[in-house]
Formats: C-alpha cells, sequence, structure tokens
C-alpha cells in the first residue's frame, strides 16, 4: 500500500508542477512520519524516501538515531525552547519558528556546537486562535531583527492552511504566504533568502504547488491515517 501511496502522490506532484509551468525538481516532498513506526519508515526509505518530517522532538530524536544517516529530517511541529538543544544538529530545517525567545534559544544552542542552522518562520496567514504562527503583518520586522543571528539561516516562510474540504478554498492563503515571501526577498536582507515556502499537506498539496510551494508535507497521504492514540 505505501508503494501504491507514494507514486500516487508522486504522479500528482508531477501533474501539479505541469500545470503551473514548474519543473518537478524544484519541489521538495516531505513525508511527515509522526506516530509511524521504524518499519513504514524502513519501507519509504528503501522505496527512495530521504526527506522526512517530525511533529515531536523526542519522535525524531529516536528514529534519528534507529535509521540511516543519509535522511533529512526536517522539524515541522511546535518546538518548544526547552527541546531545541536535542534537534540542533539533528534537524536538516526547523519548519516552525514563531518568537523572538525561540530564535534566541536556536541561536545559543547552534552557537554552543558552532553550526548554523536553516529556519523557516511559521507564518499563521489564515489568522486561527488554535495555530501556532507569526501574523502576516508581524513577520517583516520579525525577520529584520534575527537576521542578525549569525549561527541562523532564515530560508522561508512556512504555513499550515485550515483543513477545508474543498482544497480550492486554501488557494488564496497559499497566495498569500507566496506574495509575503516575494516582499521580503525583494529587499535583500543580509542573512534572508525566501527560496523556500513549505505549504500544503496531504488536503491541498497540489493547490499549494500551482501557488509556488518548494516543500510540500504529507503524511496521510503516504502513510494512510495516524494513530492519534500514540500522540
Amino acid at each position: 500500500m505505501l508503494k501504491e501511496n507514494l507514486i500516487s502522490v508522486e504522479n500528482k506532484i508531477q501533474e501539479a508542477c505541469l500545470r503551473a509551468g514548474r519543473r518537478r525538481e524544484d519541489v521538495t516532498l516531505i513525508a511527515v512520519s509522526k506516530t509511524k513506526p521504524l518499519e513504514d519508515l524502513e519501507e519509504a526509505y528503501h522505496l527512495g524516501v530521504r526527506v522526512f518530517g517530525e511533529n515531536k522532538v523526542q519522535e525524531l530524536v529516536d528514529k534519528y538515531d534507529s535509521l540511516p544517516k543519509d535522511i533529512e529530517w526536517h522539524m515541522i511541529g511546535h518546538l518548544q525552547r526547552n527541546k531545541v538543544k536535542y534537534i540542533i544538529d539533528k534537524a536538516a530545517y526547523i519548519h516552525s519558528v514563531d518568537s523572538l525567545r525561540l530564535a534566541e534559544t536556536i541561536e545559543k544552542e547552534a552557537a554552543k556546537r558552532n553550526i548554523t542552522v536553516n529556519i523557516l518562520i511559521e507564518v499563521n496567514v489564515a489568522g486561527e486562535e488554535s495555530k501556532f504562527g507569526l501574523m502576516p503583518e508581524e513577520v517583516d520586522e520579525f525577520v529584520t531583527k534575527i537576521a542578525e543571528f549569525r549561527h541562523i539561516q532564515i530560508k522561508g516562510l512556512m504555513t499550515i492552511a485550515p483543513f477545508v474540504e474543498n482544497p480550492e478554498e486554501n488557494r488564496s492563503i497559499f497566495q498569500r504566504l507566496h506574495k509575503l515571501s516575494v516582499d521580503i526577498g525583494s529587499k535583500n536582507v543580509d542573512n534572508i533568502t525566501m527560496r523556500i515556502l513549505s505549504m500544503g499537506m496531504t488536503n491541498d498539496y497540489e493547490i499549494a504547488i500551482e501557488e509556488g510551494a518548494t516543500m510540500v508535507r504529507v503524511g496521510t497521504g503516504i502513510f494512510g491515517a495516524r494513530n492519534y492514540s500514540k500522540e
């Protein structure tokens, strides 16, 4: 089943790229493996998947230690400051930076290890009270502040769109994040590149790709429904 799911997702990504006049290699598929057992990740790995996303620090650490080291791990869930130290040297990207205090902690922990950490700024484009992230109007000032940090590189923006029955309803969300990315990138601030737009999940990643996503986070579409009892 996992193989068939992956083929289906890959085909949909290719078709969305074709519709948008984009190259397939410009979109990274992140296999969201939260709550999934190691056997599922090993199967995906043997099918060629090398980029995995996790929501929980402990789960990322455990899987990092148990799986091949050529896997690229992405921390996509809300990150508490007291847990930064555990994944600072394991996550290739932290997608969910949404406060100055979190950015300061990442900078501090990265400096201790003399490494540079790739981060994305989480933006709550839809303004949902239940979601983390900066409001769009806060992002400009925020990135200017943390651009001065020497052990952080701001690579782009991330958003979690609302779950909707009709994914077309999220098109305007993705359009707004893309515009925000372009606006910030046009200012040419040192240490800020807006090359990455992490947006789109199982329900709406095709729309996200059409609107400029460079990373899509697909879990259920690859691994099947999550086991919420493990969350």
